[in-house]
């Protein structure tokens, strides 16, 4: 469950030249998609190799010409998609939702890009259209919270507290783009150390609770008890610490500093939280 076939990333392309071969229903979403993302679009595979160009998305009608194509675009050094050909991809596109700059991407490998544009359809109706103001807002308070709070630990938690469900900056109202200055102003602060711990039964991470899940995407420090499945680290944040515990040790209250998390293993036990 914790294994992920692709590495999501955010290209940049603006001024950029991108290679785009072939014509028709295939090819022309591609060109818009580069086109919107500042790109620059060459459509000829010997100027592209001169002038060093990075990615290529191949569209061609015919199967062989699109593999011939990929082949001599990978051996000049360019990342390489070819429509409804996953095999022969180095990388695919996601269906992408856009709240600038915002941009939630959704993906499955290839497997259905149907299925990523109805995730989406679904989230567009969820995620307000300010959430792209409340990004810039966020980023222009950057250095008023930089100043408030120099050490990037307390300058997170801090984040962390307003954005979280039904906090001042919650992501969900469309108005809490508008009260970024007043809460640097005022109500910022970062969250006192905390300690939760949760004893885990099973390896599939569908099974936490709401409120478990949200401790692993938010806890700065994961103390293990047990070999934790990798389906369940995976839910954490990539930069938490994470420390081996000592069967049935328990660090004292005071110590911790941020969001700690606790999760013992014990397939065996009955379900719920320690």
């Amino acid at each position: 469950m914790g294994q992920i076939a692709s590495l999501p990333l955010f290209h940049q392309i603006t001024g950029q030249a991108v290679l785009v071969l072939g014509d028709g229903p295939a090819a022309e979403p591609k060109r818009r998609l580069v086109e919107r993302a500042g790109g620059r679009i060459v459509e000829d595979l010997a100027r592209a190799i001169d002038e060093g160009v990075r990615l290529a998305f191949i569209a061609y009608e015919d199967a062989q010409a699109c593999e011939v194509a990929a082949i001599n675009a990978r051996c000049a050094g360019m990342l390489v998609n070819v429509v409804d050909r996953p095999e022969l991809c180095d990388f695919t596109t996601p269906s992408l939702l856009d709240r600038n700059p915002l941009l939630v991407a959704i993906g499955t490998g290839g497997a259905s890009a149907g299925l990523a544009k109805h995730v989406r359809l679904r989230l567009e109706r969820m995620l307000p259209e300010t959430l792209g103001a409340l990004a810039r807002a966020l980023e222009a308070a950057r250095p008023a919270l930089r100043a408030r709070f120099p050490e990037g630990p307390d300058r997170r938690r801090a984040v962390d507290a307003a954005l979280r469900e039904g906090g001042p900056l919650d992501p969900l109202d469309p108005a809490s783009f508008q009260r970024v200055d007043d809460w640097v102003a005022g109500d910022a602060s970062p969250r006192n150390g905390a300690l939760f711990d949760i004893t885990l039964t099973s390896p599939d991470p569908e099974d936490l609770t709401l409120r478990q899940a949200r401790w692993l995407g938010e806890a700065d420090v994961l103390l293990l008890d047990g070999a934790v499945p990798p389906g369940i680290l995976a839910r954490a944040r990539a930069d938490a610490a994470r420390q081996a515990l000592a069967d049935g040790d328990t660090p004292a209250q005071d110590a911790v500093t941020g969001l700690a998390l606790i999760l013992r293993w014990r397939p065996e036990a009955p379900e719920g939280d320690a």
